[in-house]
């Protein structure tokens, strides 16, 4: 397919590194605690923080009031999060690659808008992307359609001349209804493989 010329990547779970129960694992070493820990934290005020509904110092209210934990122990979980983060150093180099030759790369990720913010400081790829639509920053998410036809519409992209790659099945399953090629990300070999396939 020669037609690609834009490829739209995701950045928790592919870019970066991205395991919930890892962050949580110093804070509750055994599983099955561990496992509601996660529901707790990571359920539906979360994602009113991913969506930009909420603001850090709200969502801190929240946690400590509804998962019964001491406000320094919610900090120290929302901190662990942002220090999870780490760059996906196989997956920046191929995105690297298709920037040289060529290729516009754009970024579409569910985050909220604090620790995008912190990761704009910290990591060094973002003069990669000609573009970048952040959840936390137009109050849309993966894998609403809303938000690829946010994508696609404020940068002029075609669908059908753009790939995007996302680890998630629901996130991939939303791209290709809204007419993009797409790849289940689940590792950066198996990524690279998919790609050569793709690309011209």
């Amino acid at each position: 397919m020669s037609g690609i010329r834009n490829v739209i990547m995701d950045l928790g779970g592919v870019m970066l590194e991205w395991n919930p129960d890892h962050v949580l694992t110093p804070f509750e070493p055994q599983p099955e605690p561990r496992r509601r820990l996660r529901t707790m934290i990571f359920g539906p005020d979360w994602r009113k923080f991913d969506r930009g509904q909420l603001s850090e110092l709200e969502l801190t209210d929240r946690m400590e009031q509804t998962c019964g934990l001491p406000r320094s122990r919610v900090l120290e979980i929302i901190a662990a999060v942002r220090d999870s983060l780490h760059e996906k150093t196989e997956t920046v180099q191929i995105v690297r690659g298709l920037h040289q030759r060529g290729f516009d790369i754009y970024c579409l990720s569910n985050m909220p808008s604090p620790i995008f913010a912190h990761l704009r400081r910290r990591h060094t790829f973002w003069d990669l992307f000609r573009g970048i639509v952040i959840s936390g920053e137009i109050q849309l998410m993966k894998p609403e359609p809303e938000i690829y036809v946010h994508l696609l519409e404020r940068f002029g992209l075609n669908a059908r001349e753009s790939v995007f790659i996302d680890d998630l099945q629901p996130n991939i399953e939303a791209a290709r209804a809204a007419g993009l090629h797409a790849i289940r990300f689940q590792d950066a070999q198996q990524c690279q493989r998919e790609l050569d396939l793709l690309l011209p």
